[in-house]
């Protein structure tokens, strides 16, 4: 659609609202406000209508008459992403279609281990109801109580629990998804092993909205662990959690659920601006990492494993420091302070913030090398390091230089954000581990992505797409 083109009609937007009804036609200024802002203010979208449908025959009529029409599409779930991705351009000719009314769990098989969950399903929804009978859904992110199944499965969402389980698309068996044209593809099968032709369901998963909008999926759940136990520890390099990490690996296997690498400057910025959090340990370290056992034999198992890893890595240098949580209580205040740095950045000013992967022996050295391309051109910045070290996502933060002023230092996100996903590069790593391409980074994967693999990327999206109404502008 060109710039030329009219704005939404009175008629066609008349149309659309007789799909889903008038009290889930938002059109007022303050009712589509909510869905305009994302939270970390970068994108600024407008729109003219936002619809709420209540079924899938009513998605299905939406998208049907946006292909009819030309009208694009933006779906939208819990709007907690962070490239944009689920933002409308600032034309006001995009229509905003949240899926925050198919909230229903339609079905927990026990025996096959899955859950059935529409798309807007909170996460944290999720997470009760497996709970409930008995079982585990880990995907966990900080958004967790307002982030949405349909969202995590469209950009792919990592998280905590990675390193045991995998991110959303390893936790993903089957999908419903309307199509452009109103098509209804179902493919909400509960299988672990299906060879049948291509595997639709992964083009749906990390698409960001651009091939079809996901409706429904078939989760893995899993046996709730008997025991889990949590540590915070205190070490004094990245290198000395990488040596901790593959020891602990070894000891305990798939019993690793959790491990975070935090600087101590990260860990600073929750302590003194997010009400609630609280140091675990008396002593300071330069660096910190936070560890999570499970067990399925039992409480006493998750015990014995966590004792075992943490004297070791103390008689062998690893570690300088260690607690272990002695309740469920503490165990979430580490969760907690763990949770809260990204929120902590804000009240120190402006950050340029990266989500990268490297493989993770490579972790240390992107640390200093990246590092040393920053303070090359920003000797003042301030490097708030965290991350999930079992999978190689590190959260590479840079918050402004003391006492600079931040618009000077948000005028160089450009140039710092190149000089970070060049080491990036370099240690063959990605720009977007766990949160997307979006609106973000849509430039950088077509400038530096292989070009055999950006045309096969717009060839699928024309072929699913061809009036090209799906959330047009994102991802390639």
């Amino acid at each position: 659609m060109s710039d030329d083109e009219p704005l939404l009609s009175p008629s066609l937007i008349e149309r659309f609202a007789g799909i889903v009804g008038e009290r889930h036609a938002l059109r007022g200024a303050e009712e589509v406000a909510p869905y305009l802002t994302e939270p970390r203010g970068l994108f600024a979208g407008h729109s003219r209508l936002v619809l709420r449908p209540g079924s899938v025959r009513e998605v299905s009529q939406v998208l049907a008459l946006a292909s009819q029409t030309g009208t694009p599409i933006v779906p939208q779930g819990g709007n907690t992403g962070l490239v944009g991705g689920q933002m409308p351009d600032a034309t006001g000719r995009q229509v905003v279609l949240s899926l925050s009314r198919l909230n229903r769990i339609r079905e927990i098989d026990v025996a096959s281990n899955t859950m059935t969950a529409e798309a807007g399903v909170v996460l944290q929804a999720a997470q009760q109801a497996a709970d409930g009978a008995d079982r585990l859904f880990p995907l966990s992110l900080a958004s967790q109580g307002s982030c949405q199944i349909g969202g995590n499965l469209s950009s792919n969402a990592g998280g905590t629990g990675v390193l045991a389980y995998g991110n959303a698309r390893e936790l993903c068996l089957g999908v419903e998804v309307v199509l452009p044209t109103g098509e209804v593809l179902d493919d909400l099968r509960k299988l672990r092993k299906d060879n049948t032709g291509y595997d639709l369901k992964n083009l749906f998963v990390g698409a960001e909205g651009t091939l079809g909008v996901i409706t429904a999926a078939v989760l893995k759940l899993f046996p709730k662990p008997k025991g889990r136990e949590v540590a915070w520890v205190g070490l004094s390099s990245p290198r000395q959690a990488l040596a901790l990490f593959a020891d602990a690996l070894e000891r305990a296997g798939s019993g690793l659920t959790g491990f975070e690498l935090c600087a101590r400057i990260a860990v600073d910025f929750a302590l003194r601006h997010v009400p609630g959090t609280v140091r675990p340990l008396q002593s300071e370290h330069d660096w910190y990492v936070l560890v999570e056992i499970s067990s399925g034999r039992s409480p006493e198992d998750a015990r014995a494993l966590i004792e075992d890893i943490l004297s070791a890595g103390i008689e062998k240098g690893l570690a300088t420091d260690a607690v272990i949580a002695e309740s469920l209580a503490q165990a979430a205040a580490f969760w907690r302070l763990r949770e809260a740095m990204s929120e902590a950045q804000r009240a120190e000013g402006v950050s340029i913030k990266h989500d990268i992967s490297v493989p993770v022996a490579a972790i240390p050295d992107f640390i200093d090398e990246a590092g040393r391309a920053v303070r090359a051109i920003e000797p003042g910045a301030r490097f708030v390091t965290f991350g999930h070290m079992g999978d190689g996502n590190l959260h590479y933060n840079i918050s402004q230089p003391k006492g600079a002023p931040g618009e000077a230092f948000k005028a160089r996100y450009r140039e710092v954000n190149d000089r970070v996903h060049d080491v990036v590069r370099a240690f063959a790593g990605s720009i977007s581990a766990e949160h997307g391409i979006g609106q973000m980074k849509r430039d950088e994967l077509v400038a530096t992505a292989p070009p055999v693999a950006t045309d096969l990327m717009r060839r699928v999206r024309k072929a699913f797409d061809p009036a090209g109404i799906m959330n047009p502008g994102k991802l390639i």
